[in-house]
């Protein structure tokens, strides 16, 4: 529910248009919505600008799909689902056609384009390898999805770091960068020293046995000598599409 839809409420009730009971009914859906195995935060859009996301690892395809149409049918933006095996897309997909998937994201989508872009303030997503574009890809997506102008470069990493140089006027344009890499994750130090911007840094679960699925990508970023680089979770691309959304956004 949304701030016009409460003054509507409101508004109807002065008038004698709507009894106490159904204002109420209507309003109490504003906090949570309980349909026994789930309780969707439909405030969260009002709250944090953007309806609750669906994490559909370890949901079964019943409850994704139930969700997801009782978070399209309360929200005017755009809604989305991450973490989406093909089957379960193809799924919901079958009562809500017009959703897309993108398989290599793993998110699946309902995009309402409410508000306008600002096409002056880009979020730039590199990658360090080919491997790495799964989680920068989920990232870019979902900072799309919440309304920013995106570019992504992939497979600049520092074993080939001339391949990054070549790519030197994107990073300086660029308002917020996101960095995935797994190995040794150094690019997010490499690109944090280059740029004034926040550089928010993705550890992916990419490389050998020492690589300890990503563990050692994570302590480099977090151990990094580059100044104004944050870092999210192993592999955790819509966190890292969050976080710089709300960088981008805040005026």
């Amino acid at each position: 529910m949304h701030k016009e839809e409460i003054c509507a409420w409101l508004e109807r009730y002065r008038k004698g248009e709507a009894t106490l009971e159904e204002s109420v009914a209507s309003l109490s859906r504003m906090s949570y919505e309980d349909i026994g195995f789930a309780q969707i935060d439909h405030h969260r859009e009002m709250r944090q600008g953007f309806p609750e996301v669906i994490y559909a690892e370890g949901k079964t395809q019943e409850q994704t799909r139930e969700i997801f149409l009782r978070l399209l049918s309360e929200s005017k933006k755009s809604v989305m689902a991450t973490r989406v095996p093909v089957e379960m897309a193809a799924y919901v997909r079958e009562v809500v056609p017009e959703a897309v998937y993108d398989e290599t994201a793993r998110i699946l989508y309902v995009r309402r384009d409410t508000e306008a872009v600002d096409e002056t303030r880009r979020i730039l997503v590199l990658t360090a390898g080919t491997s790495d574009i799964p989680v920068a890809r989920e990232a870019a997506l979902t900072a799309e999805l919440m309304g920013n102008a995106v570019d992504v470069c992939f497979d600049v990493g520092v074993a080939g770091i001339h391949r990054l140089f070549a790519h030197e006027q994107e990073i300086r344009n660029a308002n917020v960068i996101i960095v995935a890499a797994g190995m040794e994750g150094a690019l997010a130090s490499v690109v944090g020293g280059m740029t004034a911007r926040p550089v928010i840094a993705v550890p992916t679960s990419v490389g050998y046995g020492a690589s300890f699925h990503g563990l050692s990508a994570l302590l480099a970023m977090l151990n990094s000598c580059a100044a104004g680089v944050a870092v999210m979770n192993i592999d955790n691309g819509y966190g890292a599409g969050v976080l710089a959304s709300k960088i981008n956004h805040t005026r």
